[in-house]
């Protein structure tokens, strides 16, 4: 999945970029949030509206 658009991430003090490749995809109990995991960031939660099939 990649992001469609550029989002800071709270506690991290991060920025991650469009265009940005996320892995270890998980889908959570609430169909709009995926869990995943990204160099860095623990415990990582985005909505599914800002990412796109790669």
């Amino acid at each position: 999945m990649t992001l469609i658009k550029d989002l800071t991430v709270k506690g991290a003090g991060q920025t991650l970029k469009r265009g940005t490749l996320i892995r270890s995809i998980r889908l959570t109990g609430d169909a709009q949030e995926i869990d995943c995991r990204h160099p860095g960031i623990k415990g990582l939660v985005l909505r599914a509206e800002f990412v796109r099939k790669a």
